[in-house]
């Protein structure tokens, strides 16, 4: 079969790209942008004309921006936000630590099931950021070592979101692909039972051998986890923890709760012992990370409390619009050796500081309260006020405001974000209107509902993902358009011919997988789908069954931390190394593999 230039351009160029995609010297977003840019400029310098005798017009590379494929995924990645950013996923990451203290073999398979359901439908990055500080402290709290569960939960992300045309990205590209090249629509969950068949194989492996394989690990809890803060928390006149017992406190907390001192008036402290009677008025010393110290503030009814600035009416640090921020002491800075009463810091910055770390020194007691304590070079304070505020601080630059900077959760709005999110799912599901409506749809809804605000759109939509969208659908523009996936196809044919179509089936499918842990997996989805079109169009197979094949296999990126952007976040946080990556995940990439190998074909007849 023979090749244009053109077609070995586009070939060239997409290798190119693919090798870009593997660099993280340069940004995938520059990776991308520039493989866009060398497509339009090379065939506008050099006309193609395609078989039909028209010429391909450069700007067709840019259609990706509007196709549909990236409006739902945008429209998802905002709704999605507005789960994270009302705090809607909290009682579900609460409710797993909670089984940990009844029994720790049924937590574990309990974890990895509801992280791959809710996958299925929301975007797993947000999944795995909440679940991770909760099973490291859970693992601390147990004295058992996190490394057999932290792996195993994020590829169990992988495979729940591999069940439905939502659960990824990748899913909604080929999907909108195949349909673009004249396959009928794929549903939303029209694979969903061979799926979930090979995900809950999948499941059992990562319950009862991956964390045998995998060895014990040191967490890098100090260089990747959140900083402890020592805070004060009041105890007020309608606070749950007034008149109860430390004992009664503490398991009213799942026991996550440390309390090193009880001080009752400004010079007098009562030990800690578990009978000790809380009293209104009192202040528990607590230290712990600052989502701990808000969800405690919020489950006693306490307040975090810095002298003469508790919340109140003229001072109120309601979740909605509020901000956490961590503000470091470096060199730079007019409090050193000050206390916050000296240097007026409430008035003067308009921001209400909860807690202080001290790097290499635990604070034993505060006498004084936080509003008193000398701060040191070094010290971080944990802050709350509005982001205007914080970005006061910023600019003043009397501070290195840390990057930790978080939004508090508007809970009151949970309610809301679940029932916005279930429509959006329900009316694709039931083929109301397309993905790409009902997800824009609900990303409004979020919006009109106040579940978010404007500003919060820029934080939910990723420019990487946006890029790598648009950048991977003009490769597989060029690709088509210039006859090189027929070309790819017809190789791959040739180089199978006489095996049985399964085994033809099945080695795509490993193709893709093996090329989704070096590359980018939408890069490899956008590229091989075209291609498993042209090669079950020559087969004479359903193309409907070698498309899955593609979206199968470009979903198993379980054995590189590169493969997924929620790999390096438990790479980071667990301290794997590459080769516990490779060992836990090529057994899984088989056994998935294998599975759907055997699966696909009897649901298609071949």
């Amino acid at each position: 079969m023979h090749l244009d230039p053109h077609a070995i351009w586009a070939l060239s160029l997409t290798v190119v790209a693919l090798i870009l995609f593997t660099r993280d010297r340069i940004p995938l977003e520059t990776s991308s942008l520039a493989v866009i840019v060398l497509l339009a400029v090379s065939f506008q310098l050099y006309p193609y004309q395609t078989s039909t005798g028209q010429i391909l017009s450069p700007v067709t590379f840019f259609a990706g921006f509007a196709h549909e494929a990236l409006i739902a995924v945008c429209g998802l990645m905002v709704a999605g936000y507005g789960i994270v950013r009302t705090g809607a996923l909290d009682p579900v990451g609460r409710g797993l630590a909670k089984l940990w203290g009844v029994s720790p073999t049924l937590s574990v398979l309990i974890t990895l099931i509801v992280s791959a359901l809710l996958s299925a439908v929301v975007n797993n990055t947000p999944i795995v950021v909440l679940l991770l500080p909760i099973m490291l402290n859970v693992a601390i709290r147990t004295k058992s070592n996190p490394s057999g569960i932290l792996m195993p939960m994020g590829l169990a992300t992988l495979l729940g979101g591999m069940t439905t045309t939502i659960g990824t990205s990748t899913n909604l590209l080929v999907v909108s692909v195949a349909s673009d090249m004249g396959l009928q629509t794929i549903g939303m969950f029209d694979f969903f039972i061979p799926a979930a068949i090979a995900g809950s194989i999948g499941i059992v492996y990562l319950w009862l051998i991956a964390p045998r394989i995998l060895p014990n690990r040191t967490p890098n809890l100090e260089d990747s986890g959140p900083r402890i803060f020592t805070a004060h928390l009041h105890v007020g006149d309608d606070s749950w923890a007034a008149d109860k017992t430390l004992t009664e406190i503490i398991e009213k907390t799942e026991g996550a709760i440390q309390v090193s001192g009880i001080r009752r008036t400004e010079n007098t402290f009562t030990v800690p012992l578990p009978d000790a009677k809380i009293r209104a008025g009192d202040r528990l010393l607590v230290r712990d990370t600052p989502g701990a110290l808000k969800e405690f503030e919020r489950t006693l009814g306490a307040t975090l409390y810095s002298k003469g600035h508790e919340v109140s009416d003229d001072n109120p640090l309601s979740d909605d619009q509020q901000h956490l921020a961590e503000l470091v002491i470096d060199r730079g800075s007019p409090m050193i050796h000050r206390t916050l009463n000296e240097a007026h810091f409430s008035d003067v910055y308009q921001l209400v500081t909860l807690a202080i770390h001290r790097k290499g020194k635990v604070l034993e007691n505060m006498p004084q309260g936080i509003a008193r304590t000398p701060l040191r070079l070094g010290d971080v304070l944990l802050v709350q006020g509005s982001s205007e505020n914080i970005d006061e601080v910023k600019r003043r630059g009397h501070f290195l405001v840390l990057d930790a900077t978080t939004e508090l959760p508007s809970t009151k709005y949970a309610p809301r974000a679940i029932i916005i999110m279930a429509m959006t799912i329900l009316a694709a599901g039931l083929g109301i209107v397309p993905i790409s409506i009902s997800a824009v749809a609900g990303a409004l809804a979020m919006v009109l509902t106040n579940c978010l605000k404007w500003q919060d759109i820029q934080r939910a939509l990723s420019a990487q993902v946006i890029l790598i969208v648009v950048a991977s659908l003009a490769l597989g523009t060029a690709l088509t358009q210039t006859g090189a996936t027929l070309y790819v196809a017809h190789e791959f044919v040739e180089v199978t011919k006489g095996m049985p179509d399964r085994v033809v089936f099945s080695l795509l499918m490993l193709l893709m997988a093996i090329l989704t842990n070096i590359v980018s997996n939408n890069a490899a989805a956008v590229i091989g789908t075209p291609i498993a079109i042209s090669i079950a169009t020559q087969l004479g197979l359903p193309p409907e069954a070698f498309v899955l094949a593609v979206l199968f296999g470009a979903n198993m990126s379980y054995a590189t931390p590169m493969a997924y952007q929620t790999n390096l976040l438990v790479m980071n946080a667990g301290g794997y190394t590459f080769m516990d990556f490779v060992k836990a995940g090529v057994p899984l990439t088989i056994i998935i593999w294998l599975s759907f190998s055997f699966i696909v074909p009897i649901m298609y007849g071949f």
